[in-house]
């Protein structure tokens, strides 16, 4: 019986909520884990025990995947109780695990400077160093990156006009470095164009805007001719410009401005790899933290 309304529930997800592939794969994974515990107990007879005594089964380490199961579980349970097939929600009063609060991934700045040291041998490089180059010294998101235009950029007044989540605009300071970098790219800008101009800013080889998926592919064959083998991703790159600029000295408020963050609990994250860093530096420099090998 158990199976029956598993595979009812799943047509419903995939059909009507139309979840995607792999959040529908862990829906399936995660109810047949359940049944499978369960050993095929009556859908009705199951109780808040039963919930309770499935999540003790998991182990301590694999926080996050409990949690997803608790969340299946209890969305699977509300279904059934639209479906009028159960009156009570037994995952009602159970709580989803603390999840261990995860730091975002940063850059040190001498990372920073082997990554930007990008060789200029053609019109590619000139725009990649130029997407770099703002990217990090503006920290923002990919998506606003690759949405600027030509417009945007204020070469006057050395700033940058972004429209971020929810349609919120807001300016950025940029330094002369970047704008350099962007005039460079600027003068050869007309060699991308094909037969339609359009007014983004950075564009492909077709004349388009460059997508999310080609400056990707682009910065990883970046890394890979620096033989840089660390992970960076253009999200490392906004972490590493708020660290850095929280390291040298930039108040809370004015880093959660410049990121568009709309909570400043959002950007408090940052204050915790600052408390990090300065623990770490303690460890390795302090001399009576040496410990003998």
């Amino acid at each position: 019986m158990m199976h029956q309304y598993i595979s009812k529930y799943l047509d419903y997800v995939k059909f009507e909520k139309r979840l995607s592939k792999n959040s529908y794969l862990n829906y399936q994974y995660d109810l047949e884990h359940f049944s499978n515990n369960i050993k095929e107990k009556e859908i009705t007879r199951i109780k808040t025990d039963d919930i309770e005594k499935y999540i003790k089964t998991f182990s301590t380490k694999n926080a996050t995947t409990l949690a997803r199961n608790v969340t299946t579980l209890r969305n699977f349970f509300k279904y059934l109780i639209k479906m009028n097939i159960i009156k009570d929600n037994p995952c009602e009063n159970i709580d989803n695990p603390k999840l261990p609060k995860k730091l975002p991934e940063y850059l040190s700045i001498s990372e920073v400077d082997l990554l930007l040291n990008i060789p200029i041998k053609n019109k590619y490089d000139i725009r990649n160093k130029a997407m770099l180059e703002l990217l990090y010294s503006s920290g923002l998101r990919i998506s606003e990156l690759i949405n600027l235009t030509v417009a945007d950029v204020d070469f006057n007044n050395n700033i940058v006009n972004c429209v971020g989540k929810g349609s919120k605009e807001r300016i950025i300071p940029i330094n002369d470095y970047s704008l350099n970098y962007l005039k460079e790219y600027l003068n050869i800008r007309n060699s991308f164009i094909k037969k339609k101009n359009n007014d983004y800013l950075f564009l492909n080889n077709c004349g388009n805007r460059i997508s999310r998926q080609g400056f990707t592919k682009n910065l990883n064959q970046i890394l890979q001719h620096l033989d840089i083998k660390k992970h960076v991703t253009p999200h490392i790159l906004r972490h590493s410009f708020a660290t850095h600029l929280l390291d040298g000295g930039a108040d809370l408020r004015s880093i959660q401005i410049l990121l568009g963050h709309s909570d400043i609990t959002t950007t408090k994250i940052y204050t915790h790899i600052s408390d990090k860093k300065v623990k770490d530096d303690y460890e390795e420099y302090h001399p009576r933290e040496k410990k003998e090998k």
